[in-house]
């Protein structure tokens, strides 16, 4: 985390940025707890240019902001291998629209490395997708994991946000 917000709010909207598919969750804090009010995906058309693919994916989260009025996003920040460097430039490209959409919503935004959502998630840094739908899945009380995997890893970056505030303000 390194960014603009570290006060309680009330609805953290969570973030799994990517061209093809960009993961939204929307937690709201309860006397309880969190709770899962809305999760999604939004695509955008491969077979359009890119700047046309990182217009669809600013305007699906502007309207995401519009309908749920988030108090802070919490957003996965972008990591790279050297097998596949590629991928860390074209999440980068969604995440430059993605933090467009929010700065110009007046949404502040907080950025985790995916090191970090897992471990305060699961315990581990290095947990699978599939420790982390279940992690998800047993804290918010859900019957059934989470899908796809967009949507559960973007609940993951609000859940890391809503509990290092939590922390951070005890």
């Amino acid at each position: 985390m390194d960014d603009e917000e570290l006060t309680p709010a009330t609805r953290y909207l969570g973030i799994d940025p990517g061209l093809n598919r960009t993961g939204y969750a929307l937690l709201e804090q309860s006397a309880r707890g969190p709770v899962l009010c809305e999760g999604g995906i939004i695509r955008s058309n491969q077979e359009m240019n890119l700047a046309a693919r990182v217009h669809e994916i600013a305007s699906g989260i502007r309207e995401v902001i519009a309908e749920y009025r988030p108090d802070v996003m919490a957003i996965e920040q972008v990591f790279t291998t050297p097998k596949f460097p590629k991928s860390s430039i074209i999440m980068a490209h969604a995440r430059g629209a993605i933090l467009f959409a929010a700065h110009d919503a007046g949404v502040p935004v907080v950025h985790y490395t995916p090191t970090q959502i897992k471990r305060l998630i699961t315990g581990s840094g290095r947990a699978s997708k599939e420790q982390m739908q279940h992690a998800i899945k047993n804290e918010l009380g859900l019957k059934t994991i989470l899908e796809p995997n967009d949507v559960a890893d973007a609940f993951a970056a609000a859940l890391c946000h809503y509990h290092t505030i939590r922390v951070a303000c005890f």
